[in-house]
């Protein structure tokens, strides 16, 4: 429901859309206005503070050492501990980051995620200490338990939000708590309440809306079916993120700027934890942005080393009195800071600290830090009193976690049938000028898209694994595909299935059915970098060219786009008579064919989805947002069609602007934002090892092997050790295209950490396309400099390159690091930068011979 503010703008977007744009849906009875906040408001939580329980805290604390204290407040991730190891450094909590499997095993079943749970649990009732405190597990379950094979999986919030059913989402909270203690974990990382103002932001999908009241009316109902009152054995410990401002950063861009006032803070970014919090949420974990209070000209950093947002604002003035938890190795991010120590992010308000590797040298750097004074014992104790009360409140003292009663049962991983009226009410029709829907079972359908039968697709990224990427449908016991949901309802026979579409003839059916979309990602992949735009053909010509083999050949063609924001699409709406955005619906693709076809005596069902999301007119139409100043989109917040409501959408504008959105001088080679253009591998002779779309994988070759490690940000680099001649490669298919303003005092920079020094010879080196250009550079001097110094930004100019006679216009190759035995490096976010070379730190000519 809109208030008459966002009317007012609605209907402005109407009166300013150009000839042909569709019209706004009918929007329900509107709220009441809201008086923007001017202060942080007291926030009462569902659960008050209790005096008998306070005391049973204070006791608990005051028999700790140091040692255990601190314990408390770190967070191991489970590939990097044993449960020996909490034990013998009293770690107050594990978890599993995605990806992570007990024993790397992708198909772990619920007995053996329990066994797991069950192993840290007694190590940390085997302590020394006065007072055994149970070790908490924490899990990324954002859209049902989506880390464990076998479970439900929930569309993405972005299609919950199209839904505009708050008990809906009640029940999804309640659910996905049930399926995590299924693996004896009590901990959630969830939900995510960003309010996103620029669709480029690759977890644009993680937020139910643009809008900050639906925001605020979903957080609270989902917090509490997570959590009830910890009195049930499906409730589970929530945690609100990422505190605050992650949907607001500069040009979509994760872990960037966000700059608002702190009235801008309060009111665009911070209803959800209104809502949250007085559900009773009892852990809020902390955002990799940085904020600049525009109002106050006052640069704050990363968000954690924030004083003012964590301690002043979100404890003192709002009330909260459980803890705040980091994100992956966020301390790192704080300027003076490492993964390993921090104390100024602990002085800002930070209680437990997600150090997924380095947690021993965190421990013990931390200790340091208190013995010399630089973090006060009073902020220690108030850090774990936090924590044992949180610990306290859920229950966990003297619960194993293989007592709860659904532990260790595969059934309590399901929900099939609320995943399924998700997906049907989350659905939106954008485009109705086709033949009426649902369609009679029995018609002959031509289904093309390659995202028809890949479940890997419809669940999209934060799905068995962090980016999603490695998914195949065997790895879906309990779930369905659309193709499987349209051969059930029209009958198998039918049904004809093309991915592509080459060789079939549209003319002999009845209707055609693409369903096309976005690969999966989760943040840093899925951004949008500046150099792009939001047109969906741009990243996925093969969808384009579905459509344009099937438009015009005399039959309908009904399009399903599933995507993890809006895009731009003009091109797919003018080849489509039917188009609907289904978003990334998870396992339950029979919620999709039941809006497309009627299966021969079922229940009939119609579209109730509406945007929560504004849809772009043109390519670079971002950020658009409800409310804004000139608000004018394709399809504004609150359209959704009925089946029996025909649009008037009509031929639209399909010509786009050359170039990205935003002014860069950056090409991106490799990295978060572009792995697939120069994908890595492994050579040895004439041995090729390409990495695979699994960033947990080891990828070997003789002389040489990398695993996936963090430079930045979680999982961004590859760390190579060489025993012998081998060289790691970024190789695209097609020869590099760089703009003129890269190939211009344009060098190639690359992030590295070298934990090894050169034994030997180490060159860098651009390959070419066909016959051989250039000669590589002599690095080893280079890298021996750098080697113990943490990490660091390498830019070598391409002069330097082309010296040896490389051509620019041929580098199939442009990044290639070859070593003729020992060394060991870290290399990750690989690109061509304009106009650098003339820049202080970069590495002259010279020193490459």
């Amino acid at each position: 429901m809109l208030d008459p503010f966002r009317r007012r703008a609605l209907a402005l977007a109407v009166a300013l859309a150009l000839p042909g744009a569709p019209t706004i849906a009918a929007d329900p009875a509107p709220q009441k206005p809201q008086t923007p906040l001017s202060e942080w408001p007291r926030i009462r939580s569902a659960i008050a503070l209790d005096a008998a329980l306070e005391a049973r805290v204070a006791a608990i604390v005051g028999k700790m050492t140091l040692a255990q204290k601190i314990g408390q407040m770190t967070q191991a991730e489970i590939k990097s501990v044993t449960p020996d190891q909490v034990r013998q450094y009293y770690l107050g909590s594990v978890l599993n980051g995605g990806g992570s499997k007990p024993g790397n095993n992708k198909f772990a079943g619920p007995a053996d995620w329990v066994k797991l749970a069950d192993s840290f649990y007694d190590a940390s009732m085997a302590t020394d200490m006065a007072v055994k405190v149970p070790v908490i597990w924490g899990t990324d379950a954002v859209h049902g338990h989506n880390n464990v094979v076998g479970a439900t999986i929930f569309p993405h919030n972005i299609g919950l939000g199209a839904a505009h059913d708050p008990a809906l989402v009640g029940e999804i909270g309640a659910a996905t708590g049930r399926a995590v203690r299924a693996t004896g974990i009590a901990w959630v990382f969830g939900p995510t309440v960003a309010v996103v103002r620029d669709d480029r932001w690759g977890r644009t999908y993680e937020g139910f809306s643009e809008d900050p009241r639906l925001v605020q009316d979903y957080a609270g109902v989902y917090v509490k079916g997570l959590q009830g009152a910890f009195k049930d054995d499906d409730n589970v410990i929530a945690s609100i993120k990422h505190f605050i401002g992650d949907g607001g950063t500069e040009n979509g861009v994760n872990t960037s700027v966000t700059r608002a006032s702190e009235r801008e803070m309060m009111n665009i970014h911070a209803p959800g934890y209104f809502s949250g919090l007085e559900a009773g949420a009892q852990t809020v974990m902390v955002s990799f942005n940085s904020w600049y209070d525009t109002e106050n000209k006052q640069d704050h950093g990363k968000l954690h080393g924030d004083r003012r947002m964590l301690t002043e604002i979100l404890k003192d003035q709002m009330g909260f009195d459980g803890f705040v938890v980091t994100d992956w190795n966020g301390i790192g991010e704080v300027a003076g800071c490492r993964n390993d120590s921090c104390a100024r992010a602990i002085n800002a308000g930070v209680d437990m600290v997600m150090v997924p590797d380095d947690w021993k040298a965190f421990i013990r750097n931390t200790t340091q830090d208190v013995e010399a004074g630089r973090i006060p014992m009073a902020r220690i104790d108030d850090a774990v009193t936090r924590i044992v009360r949180v610990k306290l409140r859920a229950g966990l003292f003297g619960q194993r976690p293989s007592a709860n009663r659904y532990a260790g049962k595969p059934e309590a991983l399901q929900a099939r049938e609320l995943a399924r009226r998700a997906v049907r009410e989350s659905l939106v029709l954008l485009k109705n000028e086709g033949p009426a829907l649902p369609l009679a079972s029995g018609r002959r359908l031509l289904v093309v898209g390659k995202a028809a039968d890949s479940m890997m697709h419809q669940a999209g990224g934060w799905t068995l694994s962090w980016q999603g990427t490695d998914n195949t449908n065997a790895d879906f016991p309990h779930g369905d595909t659309v193709l499987a949901g349209l051969r059930e309802a029209a009958g198998a026979g039918n049904v004809t299935y093309s991915i592509d579409g080459k060789g079939v003839d549209p003319s002999r059916f009845d209707a055609v059915i693409a369903v096309i979309g976005e690969g999966p990602y989760a943040e840093g992949d899925g951004d949008i970098v500046p150099s792009g735009t939001l047109r969906h053909s741009s990243r996925y010509p093969e969808d384009l060219a579905v459509l344009q083999a099937m438009h015009g050949k005399g039959k309908p063609v009904i399009t399903v786009l599933m995507s993890g924001r809006p895009l731009w699409v003009n091109d797919l709406l003018n080849l489509s008579d039917t188009f609907i955005a289904a978003w990334l619906p998870g396992s339950e693709g029979k919620g999709v064919s039941d809006l497309l076809v009627a299966g021969k005596g079922a229940k009939r069902y119609d579209f109730g989805g509406t945007l929560t999301y504004s849809w772009p007119k043109t390519v670079c139409q971002t950020p658009l947002n409800v409310g804004d100043a000139n608000y004018a989109p394709l399809f504004a917040y609150g359209y959704g069609l009925k089946a029996g409501q025909r649009s008037q959408v009509g031929r639209l504008d399909a010509a786009y602007a050359a170039g990205g959105c935003s002014a860069s001088n950056t090409y991106p080679l490799h990295g978060q934002a572009d792995r697939a253009s120069f994908p890595l591998r492994l050579r040895s002779g004439a041995e090729l090892r390409p990495f695979g779309a699994d960033l947990n994988a080891t990828v070997s070759v003789p002389g040489a092997s990398a695993t996936v490690v963090q430079i930045k940000t979680q999982q961004d680099a590859r760390l190579v050790t060489w025993t012998g001649p081998a060289s790691f490669e970024a190789h695209g298919a097609k020869p590099l295209a760089l703009p003129a303003l890269a190939a211009t005092d344009g060098v190639l920079r690359f992030d590295t950490m070298v934990q090894a020094a050169p034994a030997g010879k180490v060159t860098i080196a651009m390959a070419c396309a066909g016959a051989a250009c250039g000669q590589p550079l002599d690095a080893t001097r280079v890298f021996a400099r750098l080697a113990g110094k943490g990490k660091q930004v390498v830019k070598i100019p391409l002069a330097c390159f082309t010296k040896t006679g490389v051509d620019l216009a041929r580098v199939d190759t442009p990044f290639s690091v070859a070593a003729s035995s020992g060394f060991a490096a870290a290399f990750g976010n690989v690109d061509v930068v304009g106009g650098a070379a003339r820049d202080a730190d970069t590495i002259r000519c010279e020193e490459l011979q």
